[in-house]
């Protein structure tokens, strides 16, 4: 990576699974700077021992000194405090950027704490990567390779511009795949590629519980189809109930849309619209971003 001329120190609060890996990922490809990480003492020193992170501060405010980029890479909720907590003390030349799986209410919150300057001292982030498993231990160098990290500016914000785009730059030298849209937009997007099937799979789960027991050696004859399907129900309640306090209109309409569909399909077992279902669902099939080269979500 071709160290940026005013990049030389990045903070990322929060150096669990998605900073971890961020951290691990700029050095594995060139960033000469400091990245210093805060978290816990005990994150703090898998950090360091891992080679993430070459300093663990764990108080927030004096672990952005010095930093050009500040990276928020906790649950949407602790997001949303520490904009608050942090924009008084952060250098008006620092910015300050996320990874929250939703959008709009952290833009709001940072129109709240930057005002007029939020176009040129924020920038909403969220890489789609990431592992049904959380915490430092899984961090992980390649994890953003190919995946897509959306970024959802303010209002008249330049994304070539400044430390927006020396940032971004670095993103891409990474490996991911930058894609800009609208934070609204973003949200109505995630709550379909992201939100509504981690719903399906912990209601599948969770119904298979009740239906079988905790311990049910029969449910592994279902193969590779089930294990698919309720892969990412151990996926962490703490970052999910971020997500839905944040998302929750939207994620409530497709979850209605969806009960919908499964009432159609419910009440058509026997008849001829169960094949018309089937050959609407292989349309998506057809058209899969993957069929085409594509990179493959990752959750």
């Amino acid at each position: 990576m071709t160290q940026s001329a005013s990049i030389r120190q990045i903070t990322i609060i929060g150096t669990g699974l998605i900073g971890g890996s961020f951290a691990l990922a700029l050095r594995k490809h060139g960033f000469r700077g400091q990245i210093v990480g805060c978290d816990q003492p005990k994150v703090l020193a898998r950090a360091k021992r891992i080679g993430a992170i070459h300093v663990g501060i764990s108080d927030p405010i004096k672990a952005c000194n010095g930093s050009e980029v500040v990276v928020l890479a906790t649950p949407v909720g602790t997001i949303i405090e520490l904009m608050e907590r942090l924009a008084p003390h952060l250098p008006s030349e620092a910015l300050l950027t996320d990874v929250g799986s939703t959008k709009a209410q952290i833009l709001l919150r940072a129109q709240k704490s930057f005002g007029r300057e939020t176009a040129r001292r924020f920038l909403g982030g969220h890489p789609m990567a990431g592992k049904e498993n959380s915490g430092i231990e899984f961090a992980d160098a390649d994890l953003f390779r190919d995946a897509v990290w959306f970024f959802t500016p303010a209002p008249h914000q330049k994304m070539k511009a400044g430390r927006a785009g020396e940032y971004i730059a670095c993103i891409k030298k990474i490996g991911a795949k930058v894609e800009i849209l609208d934070a609204d937009a973003h949200d109505r997007l995630c709550t379909w590629i992201s939100h509504v099937p981690q719903m399906i799979s912990t209601a599948l789960a969770s119904t298979l519980v009740e239906e079988y027991g905790e311990r049910a050696p029969l449910l592994e004859s279902g193969g590779r189809a089930l294990r698919e399907m309720t892969r990412i129900a151990s996926s962490p309640y703490s970052m999910w109930r971020d997500i839905a306090l944040t998302n929750k209109s939207q994620i409530a309409d497709a979850l209605l849309k969806l009960e919908q569909k499964l009432a159609n399909i419910r009440e058509n077992l026997d008849t001829r619209e169960l094949e018309t279902e089937f050959e609407r669902a292989h349309a998506l099939k057809n058209h899969s971003p993957r069929r085409h080269g594509g990179a493959e979500k990752k959750h």
